[in-house]
């Protein structure tokens, strides 16, 4: 189970952008957040994914409570969550080829030895071609590099999974594809899904259950 409860968190101390979140994901569970731009989903979806410490309120992952978050979450917390980006110019680093960006993750957890296998396997599960890995990411499109950018995120073989708004940057075409690879991801691995976005439409067709932000999260004081 990943859970949060009474989540306040922001980016600076005393001005939360979320205030007193609560949201369960079950094991192989896909959740939809639904909100509509700045409302704060992006940051719960962070300290979901373990990327950002909150002020107040805890998160509890496979039930262990988490206490540290970043690189400083135990490895077995880090590894067990693969996180996708609204923007993937943003998470990519720019000076890496895609196969290398790929293998990351792996490079960073001293499993050097699986890189080339798991790879091709991904770039194969994502549709991208052999000829596109060697490219950096300012000579691939958008839609080429967030392929690129899932693939990184399930190299691990996560038990949950973290979209933030993965598709609002994508046509149709390559939105559907990257759904069915993560919902073929979820239902081969029982991995457990978080994904955040304002398209109804999108989420409620690709989820279990779909919650609005205003029933996750206490309104901002004006």
């Amino acid at each position: 189970m990943l859970e949060l409860a009474s989540i306040t968190a922001g980016y600076e101390r005393g001005l939360p952008v979320v205030r007193d979140a609560n949201l369960t994901v079950a094991p192989g569970e896909a959740v939809g957040l639904l909100g509509p731009s700045g409302c704060g989903k992006s940051t719960l979806a962070r300290v979901a994914a373990l990327l950002h410490r909150p002020e107040a309120g805890t998160v509890t992952l496979d039930g262990t409570r988490v206490q540290g978050w970043r690189h400083r979450a135990p490895r077995d917390q880090r590894t067990a969550i693969g996180v996708v980006f609204q923007q993937p110019r943003l998470s990519a680093d720019p000076r890496l080829r895609l196969h290398d960006l790929i293998a990351e993750p792996l490079r960073a957890t001293g499993r050097r030895d699986e890189a080339a296998s798991r790879v091709a396997e991904l770039s194969d599960t994502v549709g991208l071609g052999a000829d596109l890995l060697g490219r950096r990411p300012h000579e691939v499109s958008d839609g080429q590099l967030q392929r690129a950018c899932l693939a990184r995120a399930l190299v691990l073989r996560p038990r949950w999974l973290v979209c933030d708004e993965m598709t609002a940057m994508l046509d149709a075409s390559t939105t559907a594809a990257l759904v069915a690879v993560v919902e073929d991801y979820r239902s081969a691995r029982g991995a457990g899904l978080l994904t955040v976005g304002h398209d109804r439409v999108l989420l409620e067709r690709w989820c279990d259950r779909t919650v609005r932000w205003a029933d996750v999260a206490a309104a901002p004081v004006a």
